[in-house]
C-alpha cells in the first residue's frame, strides 16, 4: 500500500475522531508508510497543509485517546469544491499534492456535503485518468445521510440529549408548583429530526419524557401547537417539550426566521437558531405562560464524556473498512451499516430486527447518498405529529448503549490535541 491521506469536514461528533483512528490504525497495519492528514478538510489539502499522523498516533495510547476526544481532531472546514468542468483550479491543487507525496488513497469522514467532495474527486479522477481512490466515511449527529442504517456520531448526540432532556424534565418537575415552566428544549436538526425524536428515549420507569416533540417532517401548525399548549398548561402542571431546529409551517417558512433573517453557509444552507425564543415569546404574550428555553447547541456533539460505546465502535470499525474497500480497488464509495435481521421461523420467511442488536458493514456507490437526505419515517411519528413510536425507540435505542470511560487528568477528561490544527 502506497501512502494514504485521512481528512475531516463538517460538524463535529463525538465519534468522529474514532473513525481517524480505524483508519489509521489498518492502514498502518496493511503497510501503508505514511498516513497523512488534511489540516481543516479539503480546504486544507487544496493549500497544501498535511502533516504525518505518526508524529502523534504512533503510540497506541495516543489511539485509544484519540477515540475519547471529541470535535474534529485535525480541524474541519465547511469548503464546496467548484464544479469542475467550470473550473478545475482546486482539483489540480489536490492532485499536486497527492501525486507529490505518493498518496493513491483518500478517506474523508463527514456528511452529506463532505460526500459531495468525495463524488466529485472521485469523478474527477475518473475523467482525467487518476488512480487515485476515495472513499467517504459516514459522519452526521443529523443521522440523514441515506442507505446507511444509521450514522456514526448520531447515537452519542443522542445518548446525550435524552440524558439531558430527563435531567431538565427531572429540574422542572421539582420546581413550585404554584407556578410551573413551560421549558422548551432546542435541539439541532435542520430538515430531518432525528436528534430531537432522540428525547423521546427519556422516557423510561423513573420519566414522563417530554410532553410533544416537534420535528421538522411534519408541517408545524403555530393554531394546533398554540392549542395544544393551552390543553397542557390547563393541567396545571410544569411542561417540558422538545423541538427541532429546523421546524417550519406549511408554507416552507422556519419558525425561526419569524424572529428575523438567518444566515446561510457556503452550501447555501440556512443558520437555525431561536425557534425556541420565538414559541416562547408567544407562549408568554398569549397565554401568559411562565416559559424558559434551553438550546443544547454544540454541547450535543461534543459530549464525550457521555458518548455512546456503540458509537464509538462503530465508527471507528467505519474508519477500518474504508481502509479495507480502498485497499480492494473500490472508489467512489461510502461505506454504510446494515442492521442484521433475524428469522422468525415458520414457513413465511419473516424476518426481525429485534435483539440482539448487530451490524455489518459494506460500501455503496456515493451517487445515491451525496446530497440527499434520509428523513424520520411517517410511520415513526405519532398521528397527533407531535410524538415518537414504539418502533423508533427500537431503532434507536440500541445506538446509545455502553459508555466510553474517559481518560482522566487533574479531574476532568483528558484528550488528544493536534497543534498544527489549532
Amino acid at each position: 500500500m502506497n501512502n494514504v491521506i485521512i481528512g475531516q469536514s463538517g460538524g463535529p461528533t463525538a465519534a468522529i475522531n474514532a473513525s481517524v483512528a480505524g483508519a489509521y490504525v489498518r492502514a498502518k497495519e496493511l503497510g501503508a508508510q505514511k498516513v497523512f492528514g488534511m489540516l481543516h478538510g479539503i480546504e486544507g489539502l487544496v493549500n497544501g497543509n498535511i502533516i504525518d499522523l505518526d508524529k502523534y498516533l504512533s503510540d497506541p495510547t495516543n489511539v485509544e485517546l484519540l477515540k475519547r476526544t471529541p470535535a474534529s481532531v485535525l480541524g474541519t472546514c465547511r469548503y464546496k469544491l467548484s464544479d469542475a468542468s467550470k473550473d478545475d483550479t482546486d482539483y489540480k491543487k489536490i492532485f499536486d499534492v497527492l501525486e507529490k507525496n505518493n498518496i493513491d488513497k483518500l478517506f474523508y469522514v463527514g456528511g452529506n456535503d463532505s460526500m459531495d467532495t468525495i463524488m466529485q474527486l472521485s469523478d474527477y479522477a475518473k475523467d482525467h485518468g487518476k488512480t487515485q481512490r476515495f472513499i467517504g466515511i459516514p459522519k452526521t449527529i443529523d443521522n440523514d445521510l441515506p442507505v446507511t442504517d444509521h450514522c456514526p456520531g448520531f447515537g452519542s448526540a443522542a445518548k446525550y440529549i435524552a440524558t439531558s432532556v430527563k435531567e431538565l424534565i427531572r429540574d422542572n418537575q421539582a420546581a413550585d408548583t404554584r407556578n410551573p415552566a413551560t421549558v422548551i428544549v432546542e435541539i439541532m436538526g435542520r430538515n430531518a429530526g432525528w436528534l430531537a425524536a432522540s428525547a423521546a428515549l427519556s422516557k423510561a420507569d423513573d420519566c414522563t419524557g417530554p410532553d410533544a416533540i416537534y420535528l421538522p417532517e411534519k408541517p408545524f401548525d403555530m393554531d394546533a401547537f398554540m392549542k395544544h399548549m393551552k390543553d397542557l398548561s390547563d393541567k396545571k402542571k410544569p411542561i417540558l417539550i422538545a423541538i427541532s431546529e429546523g421546524i417550519k409551517l406549511a408554507d416552507g417558512t422556519y419558525v425561526c426566521e419569524l424572529g428575523g433573517d438567518v444566515a446561510t453557509d457556503a452550501f447555501g444552507h440556512k443558520q437555525m437558531s431561536a425557534a425556541c425564543k420565538v414559541l416562547s415569546d408567544k407562549l408568554s404574550s398569549e397565554l401568559g405562560l411562565r416559559t424558559r428555553t434551553v438550546e443544547l447547541s454544540t454541547l450535543q456533539r461534543a459530549a464525550s464524556h457521555i458518548a455512546s460505546l456503540t458509537d464509538v465502535r462503530e465508527a471507528y470499525q467505519c474508519g477500518f473498512e474504508a481502509v479495507n474497500a480502498a485497499n480492494a480497488g473500490e472508489t467512489g464509495k461510502m461505506i454504510i451499516m446494515k442492521r442484521m435481521m433475524y428469522q422468525t421461523g415458520g414457513t413465511d420467511n419473516n424476518w426481525s430486527s429485534e435483539c440482539p442488536y448487530m451490524c455489518s458493514y459494506g460500501t455503496y456507490d456515493i451517487h445515491s447518498i451525496a446530497n440527499y437526505e434520509k428523513m424520520v419515517p411517517d410511520e415513526w411519528i405519532t398521528p397527533d405529529g407531535c410524538g415518537l413510536t414504539e418502533q423508533f425507540e427500537k431503532y434507536a435505542r440500541p445506538l446509545i448503549f455502553g459508555e466510553v470511560t474517559p481518560i482522566m487528568a487533574g479531574g476532568l477528561p483528558r484528550h488528544l490535541v493536534i497543534k498544527e490544527a489549532l
